[in-house]
């Protein structure tokens, strides 16, 4: 119970109670069936053993952001629920589900965001990117169809280009291989792509600091926090030094590892090999960064 307000009546003191507004002193209900603005769990078939939502959230991940409906199979599997039907209603059920789920798609615009959302979708899971950078993704997938840049131009790519754009933004940098390697476009698809969007859309991405790179590369290569702090350390006096513009920021970010790694002389030891297949770039890379480090 707790205090709500004066009595309009009497002046005297309201209590909440459950669902009720009373006066202390004249007892008036002075409100009551509070509305509760929470989801919906009732179940008309069980109330308390099968609760279920009416519905699921919204979502930009979907080309109707989840509102359309869907003609299922019933509460149980679809053998028990075609069982029940008659051959004839069986086959008038499957043609309205049929049809229903053609007209959920009205133009061709909304099959290519279909076709998009899904490989976003795909390629965001294959990733273990989280939930909110897949609905960033698709958000600028669709900004980009509603700008025109589709034509001419693979949707695979805007795909992959959107989910690579997004990381950068989110300063949680994946490499445009990493993404190539799972997505269905090819490096040249991604650019062409990423190239579009940053020209026409205006994206908020700059130069990706190599810091972004250390914490997921030093897990790959088996290296304790310690070695990590280090190859900051190595990150931080490349960039006061000016050493770092104009090269990859994969490949600063793995040299600086292995330098780290190879002052401890743990064992084993990584090689210049393992941290360029880490970063995916060659090992001469690793090998002119290495030495920058050490003659600095």
């Amino acid at each position: 119970m707790g205090g709500d307000g004066v009595c309009p009546e009497c002046d005297g003191r309201l209590r909440t109670s459950g669902t009720e507004t009373i006066c202390e002193d004249c007892g008036l209900v002075f409100a009551e069936d509070a509305i509760d603005h929470g989801p919906e769990w009732r179940s008309f078939d069980d109330d308390e053993t099968d609760p279920r939502r009416t519905g699921a959230p919204l979502t930009r991940s979907r080309h109707d952001r989840g509102l359309s409906t869907e003609i299922g199979y019933g509460s149980g599997t679809r053998f028990e629920y075609s069982s029940r039907l008659t051959g004839r209603k069986r086959r008038q059920i499957a043609r309205l589900r049929r049809e229903h789920n053609c007209a959920r798609i009205s133009s061709k615009a909304e099959r290519n965001q279909i076709y998009g959302f899904t490989e976003i979708r795909r390629v965001n899971t294959a990733l273990s990117l989280p939930e909110s950078a897949r609905e960033q993704a698709c958000t600028l997938f669709k900004s980009a169809q509603s700008e025109g840049l589709f034509q001419g131009r693979s949707l695979e790519g805007f795909a992959a280009a959107a989910i690579y754009a997004t990381c950068r933004t989110r300063s949680n940098p994946r490499t445009i291989d990493e993404i190539t390697a799972v997505a269905r476009a090819d490096a040249d698809e991604l650019r062409v792509a990423y190239d579009a969007l940053n020209r026409e859309l205006g994206l908020p991405t700059g130069p990706i600091d190599p810091t972004q790179y250390l914490p997921r590369y030093a897990s790959k290569l088996g290296l304790e926090t310690d070695v990590e702090r280090r190859a900051r350390e190595h990150l931080t006096d490349l960039r006061q030094a000016g050493h770092i513009s104009g090269r990859n920021p994969s490949g600063i970010a793995a040299a600086c590892l292995y330098t780290a790694a190879d002052e401890r002389e743990e064992w084993p030891t990584i090689t210049q090999a393992d941290a360029a297949d880490v970063a995916n770039v060659a090992p001469v890379t690793i090998r002119s960064t290495v030495t920058t480090i050490r003659d600095h």
